[in-house]
């Protein structure tokens, strides 16, 4: 197996493909996280005093919340530490479930622990507030397409069912609406 820093570059990758709407890429990640979340799920039970068949669980509670979650990933980020601290918190969860206390080894966290430096931090919320300014002068069907696929995650499918339109007409919504944005962006940062 990869060395991990070689792993999350790939799996990054893969989930970067997916929130692009590729299903084969995000099926491919899932498959290819299993047997790390297995192992991290395992050895973290085995410390919390939990049965081994609380790893399973608490392997199939990541993969589920990966899934719903899976649009709130900063995709500048790497995905194994977003990943490991789902896992670590469903295994706080079943340890909680069993009235136990969960202690976790923070080296098997460690990648996922150390903080962004406040600068950094900093100019991301000022970046989401700049987009959502921008996402502001947006028409109404450009912002709501908008949103539903590039912010909220929804296939396109899904999210033309929601809307009302076709999935053609959903696509010309967000092209234009990017476009318009796009646009609007280079004329406030001239």
């Amino acid at each position: 197996m990869p060395d991990l820093q070689a792993q999350d570059r790939e799996w990054s990758a893969a989930m970067r493909a997916a929130l692009a709407g590729d299903g084969a890429a995000y099926s491919r990640l899932l498959i290819s996280l299993t047997p790390y979340l297995r192992n991290l799920c395992r050895k973290a039970c085995a410390r919390a005093g939990l049965a081994a068949s609380e790893a399973e669980d608490a392997v199939q509670e990541t993969l589920l919340a990966i899934h719903l979650k899976r649009h709130t990933w900063d995709a500048s980020q790497n995905l194994t530490p977003w990943i490991s601290a789902i896992a670590r918190n469903k295994i706080i969860d079943a340890a909680r479930r069993r009235g136990r206390r969960a202690e976790a080894n923070i080296e098997d966290f460690e990648h996922a622990l150390a903080a962004p430096p406040e600068t950094e931090s900093f100019e991301r919320e000022r970046e989401k507030h700049d987009a959502l300014r921008l996402l502001d002068q947006l028409g109404g069907k450009q912002r709501q397409a908008i949103e539903a696929v590039s912010i909220r995650g929804e296939s396109l499918r899904v999210a033309a069912m929601n809307l009302g339109v076709t999935e053609g007409a959903l696509r010309v919504s967000v092209h234009r609406g990017l476009k318009t944005l796009a646009a609007l962006y280079r004329k406030t940062n001239l």
